[in-house]
């Protein structure tokens, strides 16, 4: 069952083919041909409002072209040539590359869900019965627990591990200082940092250490495919929020997709992946592989956002993940688990 979860990375490939049975061709006769770019987890969850959207006359005659991977290595991606329509990525800075690189507006976060298209919080994955009996983010400084997840340098889903690690201790009275040590202690017990989000859930069901800091999307997935784990969703986590944008010069379908991304039938799609909607009155029931399908989106204790408790995706860029200078990006070297 696990290769059903696996992803391609950076590969280009046509699933449009495959839905070309929901969605015929225009009447003039002529297909549209939409490029989505995006990170490698939420791709059930575009394939699946892609089979939903070419029932609709605005999705008639329109297939796919896509390309999944790690969210930072697919935005660079992008601003090197990789053609694409859409983009979805896991942090908002990868689209802001790309308006830097003059191919997506600077007005691309001006609607209603500031550019938002899919978010999540983060969990911590465990081993069916979960026998470290992790309960909470101080459980995983403990010595024994091996911990995976990804890579803060190529991945986005690792910049929402980190975060909400550090916003544990941060938002909870500790200082910067006291942040600093927790991360210290966290990224000494990992075991392995892959690639991607999806390269660090396959990692870790293949049977790597003992938690996986993950989205919380990627485990109902996981549970959905039929593989066996269980997760906690920590006191105090991180709102996932998952940017989607339109190319410049993008085919005008791309719009009408947009819209139906985030319309209540394209959050209904999400939400059955495992994805919390990003807009009011999604029906949320019946999402197979949560651990209660009729509520399988329960309240955090604290849920900490960018805006309330970051300031912006650019200062906490600078302050955490700068190549040189960021305190995660120093941590994990002093660490000795960079690659």
């Amino acid at each position: 069952m696990r290769h059903r979860i696996r992803t391609a990375v950076a590969l280009t490939v046509v699933t449009g083919l495959a839905l070309a049975g929901c969605g015929s061709s225009s009447a003039a006769g002529e297909t549209t041909t939409l490029h989505i770019v995006g990170f490698a987890v939420p791709e059930a969850a575009n394939k699946a409002i892609a089979a939903q959207w070419t029932k609709t006359e605005a999705g008639k005659g329109v297939r796919f072209k896509t390309s999944y991977g790690a969210s930072g290595d697919q935005s660079r991606a992008v601003v090197s040539g990789l053609k694409a329509d859409y983009v979805h990525f896991s942090v908002t800075s990868d689209v802001t590359r790309l308006v830097d690189a003059g191919l997506v507006e600077a007005s691309w976060d001006d609607g209603p869900t500031k550019g938002i298209v899919s978010s999540s919080v983060v969990v911590l994955a465990v081993r069916e019965g979960n026998p470290k009996n992790i309960q909470g983010w101080d459980d995983l400084i403990k010595p024994g627990v091996g911990i995976v997840t990804p890579n803060p340098a190529s991945s986005g889903a690792a910049r929402w591990n980190a975060l909400a690690a550090w916003g544990h201790v941060a938002a909870n009275g500790g200082t910067d200082v006291q942040a600093e040590e927790y991360l210290t202690k966290l990224f000494g017990n990992v075991v392995s940092l892959p690639n991607s989000g999806r390269d660090a859930t396959t990692t870790f069901l293949d049977g790597t250490g003992d938690v996986l800091l993950a989205y919380e999307n990627e485990t109902i997935l996981a549970r959905q495919n039929g593989e066996k784990l269980d997760w906690v969703l920590p006191a105090t986590t991180v709102l996932i929020e998952n940017p989607g944008a339109i190319l410049s010069k993008a085919d005008p379908k791309a719009k009408e997709w947009l819209n139906f991304v985030l319309g209540p039938q394209g959050q209904r799609q999400f939400a059955l992946t495992g994805f919390r909607p990003v807009i009011d009155g999604v029906d949320t029931t019946g999402v197979e592989g949560a651990a209660d399908p009729d509520n399988p989106f329960p309240a955090p204790q604290k849920l900490l956002t960018v805006a309330k408790d970051f300031g912006s995706w650019s200062a906490l860029s600078k302050k955490f993940f700068d190549e040189n200078d960021g305190i995660v990006t120093k941590v994990i070297a002093a660490s000795g688990k960079a690659k």
